[in-house]
């Protein structure tokens, strides 16, 4: 069978148990119980490569000892393991303190998971399925990788999904253009599911790791921030798919209530790449955590200001962001001003509102700056919808190859032979701060829609006004007439 087909019969049974419910509840399932099979898995590699090696998960509740048998336990005797041995245990492992400890990754996962399945036969059923998966092959390991990238693209009714989905052709583009290189401290403060994270490892695979100090080097530069439970397990089980030892530098934590100035200089990062959540407004009290000219309760604006100052000297970041970001006053004029005077605020992306959907409708941007020296002048380009279609949507979303346009007019790493045109055109900042930092820059190419002259429009409305009248009162007197008889 598919690695694609035992994820989906693995929800199929799912949907047999009175325990679980929703899209929300049935990933979550998956992932604990995945994350149990890809820790043990990638054990037993370890402890046959390095002699003395120790799990962190002790030796009663590894995968290997009580599910992998396909006769072992099951039914209620299956149910109480899990809830009253399993989970209680794997909750609360002691810590050693020491960095790389692997039981500080299993407790954070556990932390936050639930058991919601409540037939034992039923879970014995799902965990004879992820038994089949061998995830030390890596044909398999790759295979299973692409289909939990979709199981999380599908994820559509567990809550407030889009705060932590970015569509996969938006963010390869951003990597894409920012190149990171092993051994760059490379942070996602909001970073979901870990998009960003395993599109970055993929592309510095491809194109720089060449020796195992180079994978070393790579994922030792790696931080990351998620709030929320599910996504949090999600990206950290993501990147054990994706070949990451300790995965601990995904923190369960909200990278807003740790107060702006207690980031010191050697906590500074060479890039940040993030789609911090937008629309939402942070709980009572994170803002004081922000000096008083940058303090607002609108989360993205809090992200922007925390990354300006994240960035090292030279750092780069790409950030996505909303269209009131772009336009907003008040508090967005001042980080806005400040973005501009700190980095090179050298391109925006402007994207059509369907990129999103269907987790938002609402239009975004792509920014690119860096860190040092202040913006002389910005790049805009609009991204079009493909020809013959109207709008993106999930059947339909935005692809690589979209973007291909952009890529090619980019200019490589310097930015250098860039042309304006249909697509394309550059502000000054003069301009821009005479705009009072309005970056909503529309293309001056694209030419207003002609809707015709006031006057005549009124007179036309005037006229089906009266049409509209005179037929009413015909209908009536035709209803009158009929009722008379």
């Amino acid at each position: 069978m598919s690695v694609r087909n035992t994820v989906k019969s693995i929800q199929d049974i799912m949907r047999q148990d009175s325990g679980v419910d929703g899209d929300a509840q049935r990933i979550s399932q998956l992932c604990w119980m995945f994350f149990l099979k890809i820790i043990d898995d990638q054990d037993q590699e370890l402890e046959e490569m390095s002699p003395g090696y120790l799990s962190p998960i002790p030796a009663r509740f590894q995968w290997r000892n009580w599910a992998a048998d396909p006769e072992g336990i099951t039914g209620d005797a299956l149910l109480t393991f899990v809830n009253a041995e399993l989970f209680p245990a794997l909750k609360t492992l002691p810590l050693t303190g020491q960095p790389g400890d692997r039981r500080r990754v299993v407790r954070g996962v556990f932390e936050d998971a639930y058991n919601y399945m409540k037939s034992g036969q039923l879970m014995r059923q799902v965990v004879n399925k992820i038994a089949g998966v061998d995830f030390n092959d890596l044909v398999e390991r790759r295979h299973f990788g692409e289909v939990y990238e979709q199981v999380l693209n599908d994820l559509q009714s567990a809550g407030n999904a889009g705060e932590y989905y970015t569509p996969r052709a938006v963010t390869a583009f951003m990597v894409d253009r920012i190149d990171p290189r092993p051994g760059e401290t490379l942070f996602d403060p909001a970073c979901g599911t870990g998009g960003f994270l395993t599109c970055s490892m993929r592309h510095m695979r491809d194109r720089y790791v060449k020796k195992p100090e180079d994978e070393r080097r790579m994922q030792g530069a790696l931080r990351a921030v998620e709030k929320k439970p599910l996504p949090h397990m999600l990206c950290v089980t993501n990147m054990l798919l994706h070949g990451v030892e300790d995965p601990g530098f995904v923190r369960h934590d909200n990278t807003l209530a740790r107060p702006y100035i207690s980031y010191s200089q050697s906590e500074r990062v060479d890039i940040v790449l993030t789609n911090p959540p937008f629309g939402g407004r942070e709980e009572d009290g994170i803002e004081s955590n922000f000096p008083q000219h940058f303090r607002t309760r609108e989360t993205a604006d809090l992200f922007l200001a925390l990354i300006i100052r994240l960035l090292k000297p030279g750092g780069r970041a790409a950030v996505v962001l909303p269209d009131g970001s772009l336009f907003g006053e008040g508090v967005k004029t001042r980080l806005k001003e400040h973005l501009m005077e700190e980095c090179n605020l050298h391109t925006i992306v402007r994207l059509p509102n369907s990129v999103f959907r269907p987790y938002a409708s609402i239009g975004t941007n792509l920014l690119f700056f860096e860190k040092g020296e202040p913006t002389r002048e910005t790049w805009f380009w609009e991204h079009q919808v493909p020809e013959g279609q109207k709008a993106y949507s999930m059947t339909r979303p935005i692809r690589q190859e979209h973007l291909a346009d952009c890529a090619a007019w980019w200019g490589g790493a310097s930015r250098t032979g860039r042309v304006e045109g249909l697509q394309a055109w550059r502000v000054t900042a003069e301009a821009v701060k005479a705009r009072g930092y309005n970056l909503d820059i529309k293309n001056p190419s694209t030419v207003a829609e002609d809707h015709g002259d006031p006057e005549t429009l009124l007179a036309e409305l005037d006229a089906a006004e009266a049409e509209t009248a005179r037929l009413r009162d015909e209908l009536k007197a035709i209803l009158a007439e009929a009722l008379a008889r």
